[in-house]
C-alpha cells in the first residue's frame, strides 16, 4: 500500500469519526420529536425558530419567536431555564446543532428539536402573503 493511500484512508476515517462524534453528541444534548409531540409540548414551552427573519415573516409556527442563528448568542438571555425549549428550522437543520450546543453550555437542559423542521410541519402556522 502506498503512502498516499494510507494518508487518504487516515483522512477518510478522521472525517467519519468527526461526523459520528457530532451526530451522537447532538443526540445526547437534545431530543428529536415529531409533529404530534411538538404540538402537545408547545402549550407549555418556549418555541424558537432559528431561520432568518425573512423566512420567519413568510411562514412560522404560531407562538414561535425568531432567534436567527447568526444572532443566537445574545438571544439566550431572553429564555427561561425552567421551561422546555422547542427548536426548529428547515429540514436541512444547519443551525440547530450549534444552537443546541450553545443552549446546553448556557445551562439549558430541556431541549427538543422538531424532526424534519418546518418543511414537514402539519400544525398551525402564520403565513404572510
Amino acid at each position: 500500500m502506498s503512502t498516499f493511500t494510507i494518508i487518504l484512508w487516515i483522512i477518510i476515517v478522521a472525517i467519519a469519526v468527526y461526523f459520528a462524534y457530532n451526530y451522537f453528541t447532538f443526540k445526547r444534548m437534545a431530543k428529536q420529536i415529531g409533529n404530534d409531540e411538538f404540538k402537545e409540548m408547545m402549550h407549555y414551552s418556549q418555541v424558537i425558530d432559528l431561520r432568518d427573519p425573512v423566512s420567519f415573516r413568510k411562514k412560522h409556527i404560531i407562538g414561535a419567536r425568531n432567534f436567527p442563528g447568526q444572532q443566537f448568542d445574545g438571544a439566550t438571555k431572553a429564555l427561561r431555564k425552567d421551561k422546555p425549549i422547542l427548536i426548529y428550522e428547515t429540514a436541512r437543520s444547519t443551525l440547530v446543532p450549534s444552537a443546541v450546543r450553545k443552549l446546553r453550555k448556557a445551562g439549558f437542559n430541556n431541549l427538543y428539536v422538531l424532526r424534519d423542521g418546518i418543511d414537514y410541519w402539519d400544525g398551525k402556522v402564520k403565513e404572510s402573503k
